[in-house]
């Protein structure tokens, strides 16, 4: 199987989940030259890789079968390079399988499943809240970026549920947006536990490419979701827990 075009599959996990998306980008950069594979670079002042990750991976959560696409000056065969690649990843970045994809393919997202663990007395509440929020009609959440708004959720969500344990959101990703996994740890009043060491996993990432047979009833919503302005007030207190949270992050400043 050889082509100029790989499409890889791997896994993010550790405390490599804590690694930003653009030091993913330079650390994959590292492992190409490492390998001395003939990949194809970008334009400009500061040439890269031809790389295009399906979704980007929010900080602090793990991946289990994210997406990246790289584009190579030649044919190359795809297990020898998926071994190649395997060889320079350091712990924590598992390279699980590739595929040939044609040059003007680009995987697209379609759909994505986060999951958490749940301590057994958490169940039973995670599973009502659940309940709660698909019957509702609208779930507005706020969002500062890129411009101040309450965003309504709910065409996103293709289903919130618990199973064995686990947390479970089941979530439509268009060309418009998707929903947040934090913005749902919070809606469904399990914040604490990330705070306590509970690590939320991304399961599956799913590629409109890739998808065999479409049922027509089960298909990502068409459009932008509902909007309405944020308030002066509700603005200033949100940049304020922005703030926080970097301050948070940073740890104490030493003057």
């Amino acid at each position: 199987m050889f082509g100029d075009k790989l499409r890889f599959r791997f896994a993010k996990t550790g405390t490599l989940r804590l690694l930003s998306h653009h030091d993913l980008m330079r650390c994959l950069e590292r492992m190409l030259r490492r390998a001395a594979l003939p990949f194809k670079s970008t334009a400009g002042f500061h040439p890269g890789p031809r790389v295009v990750f399906a979704l980007s991976l929010p900080l602090g959560v793990a991946g289990l079968d994210e997406v990246v696409e790289i584009e190579f000056l030649k044919e190359l065969d795809a297990d020898e390079t998926l071994s190649l690649m395997r060889s320079q990843a350091p712990a924590g970045l598992t390279f699980t399988r590739v595929s040939v994809v044609p040059l003007k393919a680009t995987g697209v997202a379609r759909r994505i499943i986060y999951q958490l663990a749940l301590p057994a007395e958490r169940v039973e509440a995670a599973s009502q809240r659940c309940a709660e929020l698909l019957a509702q009609d609208k779930v507005w959440v706020e969002r500062m970026k890129p411009n101040p708004k309450r965003l309504n959720i709910r065409p996103y969500l293709r289903n919130l549920h618990v199973v064995a344990n686990c947390l479970e959101f089941d979530l439509w990703v268009t060309g418009t947006g998707t929903a947040r996994a934090d913005e749902l740890v919070k809606l469904l009043n399990v914040a604490d536990l990330i705070d306590g060491g509970y690590v939320v996993e991304r399961t599956t990432v799913e590629l409109r490419d890739e998808v065999v047979s479409l049922d027509p009833a089960d298909v990502p919503p068409d459009g932008p979701a509902d909007t309405l302005p944020l308030d002066a007030a509700a603005i200033a207190t949100l940049t304020q827990k922005d703030e926080d949270q970097l301050v948070s992050a940073m740890g104490p400043v030493v003057e």
